[in-house]
């Protein structure tokens, strides 16, 4: 009888790890990650019965919470406030949907990624002239403290919304925008047919959003809707707190996405719409083809996202409409 032998390219073969690697409770560690390596690291561990359990030191743990502090509201407020029971608190929240909390003077949001109706008319009004502590935590909220602030102190007031690529800066900043525009917004009727055309000024301040987007936004490998600049807004009220106007200063702009993008991701979401061909005639002032892959630069990567009609953004961000 012949033993079966099967022979593998050299490109085929996973380089191993040294022994000091052996039985790795960290595989990140490892200095070859590759699929052999992981299987056998987590062979030899099944084989040692390391299958959940691991020792820690006296001094790496940290004290948990009495469970009245269960998905507290306000983390300043937990009797033992580490990163650990941070984690925690803000992971049972989201697991309960709940994606905005407390951390003193901060308010954490936590994208979810999909769609909540907590952003409604009737969601700003109940946030509206409410103390902290009497509604849930919410931007609004932050929103609305902002707001009083400024009409009871007569001062400017400041909000920064920072957090990695894909937190929600965006749509959270859109949201402060509109709440401001619901609370500021003013009683009279315009009379004026050329005011009327162009929309309250409330709705030319948040209108503002789809033109910034489309010129500044992109597709990247974490965001759909990454913002790929900078942008410093001012929002100005009147002495009895009615919405006066706003002006936008935008900086930093990713210039290289204009010839450049790597292969998951697009350029900026102006040229897609241009394309879409949902604003008649615009093809053809532009003396633009039918095929986006007829022109390299905004090509070279995606040119459509999921879930994302270019054709309907094309019409919210056209002015004229």
């Amino acid at each position: 009888m012949l033993a079966q032998t099967k022979q593998f390219r050299k490109d085929q073969l996973s380089q191993v790890n040294p022994p000091k690697f052996e039985k790795a409770e960290d595989m990140a560690d490892l200095t070859y990650l590759n699929e052999a390596s992981v299987l056998h690291n987590l062979k030899q561990r099944y084989y040692a019965k390391l299958i959940y359990t691991k020792d820690f030191k006296k001094d790496q743990l940290q004290q948990v919470n009495p469970p009245k502090y269960e998905k507290a509201e306000d983390m300043s407020n937990l009797t033992y406030l580490n990163d650990a029971s941070v984690l925690h608190n803000l992971k049972q929240r989201y697991y309960a949907q709940l994606i905005y909390t407390y951390s003193g003077l901060f308010c954490v949001a936590i994208n979810p990624y999909k769609r909540f109706p907590v952003y409604t008319g009737r969601c700003a009004k109940l946030y509206r002239g409410k103390r902290r502590n009497e509604v849930p935590p919410h931007i609004f909220a932050i929103s609305d403290g902002a707001y009083v602030n400024m009409l009871t102190n007569s001062e400017n007031q400041s909000m920064l919304i920072t957090g990695e690529s894909g937190a929600g800066k965006t749509e959270n900043t859109k949201k402060v925008i509109a709440y401001f525009a619901t609370v500021g917004a003013s009683t009279k009727k315009e009379k004026d047919e050329s005011s009327q055309k162009k929309g309250s000024l409330e709705d030319q301040v948040v209108q503002t959003n789809p033109v910034l987007e489309a010129f500044g936004n992109a597709k990247t490998v974490r965001n759909d809707n990454s913002s790929r600049f900078g942008k410093f807004i001012r929002i100005h009220f009147g002495p009895s707190g009615k919405l006066a106007g706003a002006d936008i200063e935008t900086y930093l702009l990713e210039k290289a996405r204009v010839i450049s993008q790597q292969t998951l991701e697009r350029s900026y979401h102006i040229f897609y719409q241009m394309m879409s061909g949902s604003v008649k005639g615009l093809k053809d002032i532009c003396l633009l083809s039918n095929d986006v892959t007829d022109y390299y630069f905004v090509s070279q990567g995606k040119t459509t996202i999921p879930n994302v009609d270019d054709g309907e953004e094309c019409l919210l961000t056209d002015v004229r409409t």
